[in-house]
């Protein structure tokens, strides 16, 4: 079962959300996420107006992280978030990207996301038996003062190594490649999470991969990817690294870190050659754009998550993504 999925930055008002998520369910798009990216809104309202105004969307945020938010917060804001969706969300958790640069510390990243995965669970069910880990932890008798509509949540973790795909086979639904359209990085991420799974007691195919990133569609190709130049270099920044089907000129990678810390956004994005822009962004016209989301799905995506943008304006996008690129995505899977 494949999926096609839309993301939204945080950046908008109520009376945004709640038009836009109308409009992805009104596209027949499988779900909506929000992001949970530093210093943008956080994703519960924008979630929660989703969920009263376009029911049927698979909803979650992608990605929160324990460092910011504590675990039995994210636990209470699951609960929240499946009740108003009637159970039809996820939970989506990430070491974070820029903690750093404030001043965050992020110790034992997957230690903390498996300790949180662990009391969102306790909590969720009304285990209060208490639970020992080596970030987070909790005391016999803490429970959720309220009695939660669902008894577990979906989890998606945000990874890309070999021990994040481990953690992910034994504890997660889904794992995210956040920021990569890569079919190369897809198919690696599906050999880990396989051995994984299957290590795990669980077999091959238990954990489906999200791939998604900037998306930039429109008839005028050309203005589409130098649209997605600009928007996608904060996030090459991050990730590009992280990629191990990749090989990235370092001198590159620390001019374009230079120039997006002196604001240079489009000098930053002008850098990227066309082959290191097709591995990061989805961009393009509606047929380029299909065609590129039908490989990350034969490489081994389960979703594909359309990321903001969208379009050289975003209901546009979104418009042209619902009414041309799902469409012909489609018709390619029905025909095998």
């Amino acid at each position: 079962m494949t999926a096609l999925t839309v993301a939204l930055q945080t950046d908008k008002t109520i009376a945004d959300y709640r038009a836009l998520a109308t409009q992805v369910r009104d596209l027949g798009f499988d779900g909506l996420s929000v992001y949970a990216d530093l210093g943008f809104q956080p994703p519960l309202p924008a979630l929660l107006t989703a969920a009263a105004h376009a029911p049927g969307l698979r909803l979650g945020a992608a990605c929160m992280n324990p460092y910011l938010t504590h675990p039995l917060e994210i636990a209470g804001q699951s609960a929240t978030l499946l009740d108003a969706a009637a159970g039809n969300a996820y939970l989506g958790l990430v070491r974070g990207a820029w903690l750093r640069e404030a001043g965050v510390p992020t110790p034992r990243p997957l230690a903390a996301l498996r300790d949180t995965i662990t009391i969102v669970r306790r909590l969720l069910c009304g285990d209060d038996s208490g639970y020992s880990g080596a970030v987070y932890s909790l005391p016999a008798g803490q429970r959720l003062h309220y009695e939660p509509v669902a008894a577990d949540v979906d989890v998606l973790l945000g990874v890309w190594g070999p021990r994040g795909a481990a953690l992910a086979g034994e504890m997660a639904q889904e794992v995210k490649i956040g920021g990569s359209v890569n079919p190369a990085m897809v198919a690696l991420m599906r050999t880990w999470l396989d051995e994984a799974s299957t290590a795990a007691g669980r077999g091959p195919g238990a954990v489906g991969i999200v791939a998604g990133a900037v998306t930039v569609v429109d008839d005028d190709g050309e203005a589409a990817r130098a649209l997605a130049r600009r928007e996608v270099a904060m996030y090459v920044d991050v990730v590009a690294g992280l990629d191990r089907t990749v090989q990235v000129d370092p001198v590159l990678l620390q001019r374009l870190h230079d120039l997006l810390q002196a604001g240079k956004h489009d000098e930053a994005g002008a850098l990227l050659p066309d082959d290191l822009l097709e591995k990061f962004a989805l961009c393009g016209t509606p047929q380029q754009v299909a065609a590129r989301t039908v490989e990350l799905l034969d490489a081994g995506a389960s979703r594909v998550e359309f990321g903001t943008p969208h379009g050289l304006t975003g209901p546009g996008g979104i418009d042209l993504l619902g009414r041309e690129v799902v469409p012909m995505v489609r018709r390619e899977l029905a025909r095998g």
